[in-house]
């Protein structure tokens, strides 16, 4: 099933680049990207039977935990570094910025925004929310991190990132007005300063 974010984070991606895909899942992205435009991508995945399945689509991919950081890729080896909707369940998230933003030329982050007025909402009438954007109960979720459009803006910007391009979305369409009330999933597009 194709995600909302895909189309965005591909649109970013320029044909015939080198193309890195943290915590990609089962490879559906990369697959996607690859039917997208001609690009050389690879995969970085922990969970055994996601990279099987990576396997099985003819994708490359590294199983290993991004935790440990990306010492085994130089600087700059990627065009583009995706963290595609991985951020909020990465506990080093500091770290891990640093690690995309150094092997990647740009690098694209997505994430759920629980700064969404539904999520809001939800804690204010005392429960932890569950939507399409977090559709895990507070006791079963993979999620470590609970962040906003804004928190990250401010993370971006205390790291030394400069945001080249953002895009915030609800249900696949793009929000303008007060994204970060009203966006459920956040897209940035970022580099070193």
């Amino acid at each position: 099933m194709k995600r909302a974010d895909f189309a965005a984070i591909a649109n970013w991606i320029a044909p015939n680049t080198q193309v890195l895909d943290l915590g990609c899942g089962d490879g559906s992205f990369l697959q996607y990207l690859q039917q997208q435009k001609p690009v050389h991508a690879y995969g970085v995945e922990i969970d055994d039977a996601r990279v099987l399945s990576c396997v099985q689509k003819g994708l490359n991919v590294i199983q290993q935990n991004l935790e440990g950081g990306l010492a085994l890729f130089e600087d700059e080896s990627f065009d583009t570094v995706v963290l595609s909707q991985t951020l909020q369940t990465i506990h080093q998230t500091e770290k891990i910025l640093r690690e995309v933003v150094r092997v990647g030329k740009e690098s694209i982050i997505s994430f759920p925004n629980f700064g969404h007025w539904s999520h809001r909402l939800a804690v204010g009438f005392g429960h932890m929310p569950v939507s399409k954007s977090l559709p895990y109960q507070w006791y079963n979720t993979p999620n470590v991190r609970v962040l906003t459009v804004a928190d990250f803006e401010r993370l971006a910007s205390s790291l030394g990132l400069s945001v080249i391009d953002q895009c915030i979305l609800h249900e696949g369409r793009v929000v303008t007005l007060l994204p970060n009330l009203f966006g459920s999933l956040a897209l940035f597009r970022i580099r070193r300063a």
